[in-house]
């Protein structure tokens, strides 16, 4: 057994790569926005739609990435790989790739075809929505290499090589910023395309990432056919994961709506509330992904103790660190928001449900952690089915009910949802205990 600091040290050292790859990644949505708000309020309407529909038409696939992770750490902790031999861990990531190429592309193609019913159901203003069609148009096109990264993503996790993430993310967002620049503005001789240069930006973006995985796996020496076995237990876990995501972002959705039968207020208020917690939870989600590969290393060495205390210290970790993260929300609220509103009366109504959400990531931490490590041990099913019952079977109503029937407004919302959060960890706590997802086969 590894002493206390070093357990830390393993933890950290798969956690702040990915930690800082996803941080990347949302300053890289901020620099667009900053970039796409130049054009005017109406550019930047479209970009938020268009994103937005992107994000919902990639969580359909986002399970890839925990399906091939999930089975490499297995195999990880289970392999013995000698000179010469097969290699079992790269299975899943040819399984994944197969069903990134057989899931992506129609999906591709049918949001191609059907963009403008898409956006429709998301915005009603005719001059925002034609933009928003062509934004998400080039930024569909890419979604196969979005899938194929997910996979590439999930392999390298899973062996413990999480540097490589960051290294390609951060190449990434130097060619979107570069493209983004020279194709929204028509800089160095490139086309002026506004809105739809940032589109293409991003997906140019991502063919160059997903060459430098392929160029890099290829290198390791990835076996060229997927293992029928492998394939169907890649799909198995996939599955549950990926309807999850689709309906959690669903469910922010539905949040705004109730927001908005609230009062205008409300509306802007939440948008930055639920933008920061969404920031502030990314370490959260970055240690749950080192807890993946962890867990599901230990599960193939046989070893379900110590599984299961990764578990616990990768939470321990996560619960300083959101603590650090959570503190000025806490203390400071009005400087807080000050960066994101001003009007007084906006940063008003904001200071108590923010400091809610500085108490609700710092709880959130067990379910952000579980999660990922639940996902490592194959428990996806587990995962889907609590997520979504604590988000729509509780939070939801009880937003609605109190925050616009009983007329208590945003503050009783935020109520209700650091509760959800509070029952939601709960849950995930007292699975982690009962210790069932040790029995599972991945």
């Amino acid at each position: 057994m590894l002493p206390e600091l070093s357990r830390w040290n393993m933890i950290l050292r798969l956690a702040l790569p990915i930690m800082a790859g996803m941080l990347s990644q949302s300053l890289m949505n901020q620099v667009d926005a900053a970039l796409i708000g130049r054009l005017g309020e109406t550019e930047l309407a479209a970009a938020g739609v268009g994103g937005y529909a992107m994000f919902m038409v990639t969580a359909c696939l986002f399970g890839l990435s925990s399906g091939v992770q999930a089975q490499v750490a297995r195999r990880h902790g289970e392999a013995d790989v000698s000179a010469g031999s097969r290699d079992p861990r790269a299975e899943p990531l040819v399984s994944g790739l197969a069903l990134a190429a057989l899931l992506g592309l129609p999906l591709m193609l049918l949001c191609l075809w059907q963009a403008p019913t898409l956006i429709g159901w998301l915005n009603d203003d005719g001059a925002v929505s034609a933009l928003a069609v062509s934004y998400f148009r080039w930024r569909v096109i890419a979604l196969l290499p979005v899938a194929m990264i997910f996979c590439y993503r999930g392999y390298w996790n899973g062996i413990q090589q999480t540097g490589l993430y960051l290294r390609i993310m951060l190449i990434m967002q130097a060619v979107n910023l570069v493209a983004s620049v020279g194709l929204i503005f028509g800089y160095w001789g490139l086309p002026a395309m506004g809105v739809s240069g940032a589109g293409l930006g991003s997906s140019l973006s991502l063919f160059v990432g997903l060459g430098i995985w392929a160029w890099l796996s290829r290198r390791a020496g990835t076996p060229r056919r997927p293992c029928p076995r492998t394939l169907a237990t890649t799909l198995r876990l996939a599955t549950p994961h990926s309807f999850q995501q689709l309906w959690f972002a669903a469910g922010y959705a539905v949040l705004f709506w109730i927001l908005g039968q609230i009062d205008t207020a409300s509306v802007a208020v939440g948008h930055v509330l639920v933008n920061l917690s969404l920031l502030l939870i990314l370490p959260g989600v970055g240690l749950g992904m080192a807890a993946m590969s962890l867990v599901g290393e230990a599960l193939g060495n046989a070893s379900p103790e110590k599984a299961h205390r990764w578990g616990w210290d990768t939470v321990r970790v996560a619960w300083l660190l959101l603590a650090l993260l959570a503190l000025p929300m806490l203390t400071i609220p009005h400087a807080v928001l000050g960066l994101f509103l001003h009007e007084p009366d906006l940063i008003t109504l904001g200071v108590a449900p923010l400091r809610l959400t500085a108490m609700m990531i710092v709880i959130d931490a067990v379910a952000l952690v579980f999660t990922q490590a639940l996902l490592g041990a194959g428990a996806n099913r587990t995962v889907m089915q609590l997520t979504l019952a604590c988000q729509w079977l509780v939070f939801l109503p009880l937003a609605w009910w109190f925050g616009v029937h009983e007329g208590a407004g945003l503050l009783a919302v935020w109520w209700c949802q650091l509760g959800y959060r509070a029952l939601n960890s709960l849950c995930f706590a007292i699975i982690w205990q009962r210790r069932r997802w040790q029995q599972l086969a991945v």
